[in-house]
């Protein structure tokens, strides 16, 4: 059987830190290794090795291997701070590092890879690695580049094959997608979340939040029940259910095809509409014994 240590490492971030979110928020981050801790002085790191855990607040890291990178607070040379003064007190985490099995959990939201790295100094946490995938409760992002989430501006950024798929089976695909995310408002008639919780929601990849927009570019394809959109780049807000497409179009339902600039479609009501390139007509093939209910030119988006 193998001994678990639980060493906990109390690793301060500074006081300018301490309002913004994800990692960067304050208090203590502990550390737990399956196997050892160690702490090297001379470069400043603290590396956790076997089922490593590092918790904040809301948020927690596992991974094989977790390395936690630290500096004299307020950038003070390091040759002024004592060889024996730890990784706490007057210190600040400016980089976390996880590598292999990365899981990454709040009580809402899960991310995936291989590796990730949380840069505080600039507020992002970047995945990377096979099967990369963040999954909250009403949508599950997708790609096979990177993942990056940046907690200030309330955004992930997917790269490589890009795909988000709502709860109800409504999916957008592109070479990159930037989605922007909302925090779910209160329900009626409860009191507002304390400032406490607030923090905790938002410790995360979409944490506590709602889909607002989707940008997507290159490559774009919309797929509904009815037909399959593709376009040179889009607009998605699920919201309203309404994708906007640009650029060389393409709607196909069955093997009916149009083509034109620009199509609108509800995914809500799989009703769509395509508008025509300038001075040029919206085009198409229509098969006949297929289904015929298919977008009109300027026809309205219900």
């Amino acid at each position: 059987m193998i001994r678990r240590i639980a060493l906990a490492l109390f690793l301060y971030t500074s006081v300018a830190s301490a309002q913004m979110a994800d990692l960067n928020q304050g208090g203590p981050i502990e550390v737990t290794a399956r196997d050892r801790i160690e702490w090297h002085q001379n470069e400043q790191v603290v590396i956790a090795r076997g089922a490593a855990r590092a918790v904040r607040g809301g948020v927690t890291i596992d991974a094989d291997l977790l390395l936690a990178r630290y500096r004299p607070r307020g950038g003070a040379p390091a040759e002024t701070r004592p060889p024996s003064e730890g990784p706490g007190g007057a210190s600040e985490i400016w980089r976390l590092e996880a590598e292999g099995s990365v899981v990454i959990t709040t009580a809402t939201d899960r991310a995936e890879g291989d590796r990730a790295i949380h840069d505080i100094d600039q507020a992002v946490m970047v995945l990377t690695g096979r099967n990369l995938r963040l999954t909250s409760p009403d949508n599950v992002l997708t790609a096979s580049d990177s993942v990056e989430y940046w907690p200030q501006r309330r955004m992930a950024v997917a790269r490589g094959d890009a795909v988000v798929v709502t709860k109800d089976e409504k999916r957008v695909r592109a070479d990159v997608l930037v989605a922007y995310f909302r925090e779910a408002p209160t329900e009626a008639g409860t009191a507002p979340r304390p400032q406490a919780a607030r923090r905790a929601a938002e410790t995360a990849p979409g944490s506590g939040s709602n889909l607002e927009r989707v940008e997507a570019f290159g490559r774009v394809e919309i797929r509904t029940p009815t037909e399959v959109v593709r376009g040179d780049s889009g607009i998605y807000t699920p919201p309203n259910g309404l994708a906007r497409l640009l650029g060389n179009v393409t709607i196909v339902r069955g093997d009916n095809t149009l083509t034109g600039c620009e199509a609108i479609v509800n995914m809500d009501t799989n009703v769509s509409r395509l508008v025509a390139c300038p001075n040029e007509r919206v085009r198409g093939i229509i098969i006949p014994g297929q289904d015929q209910n298919l977008p009109a030119p300027g026809a309205p988006a219900r």
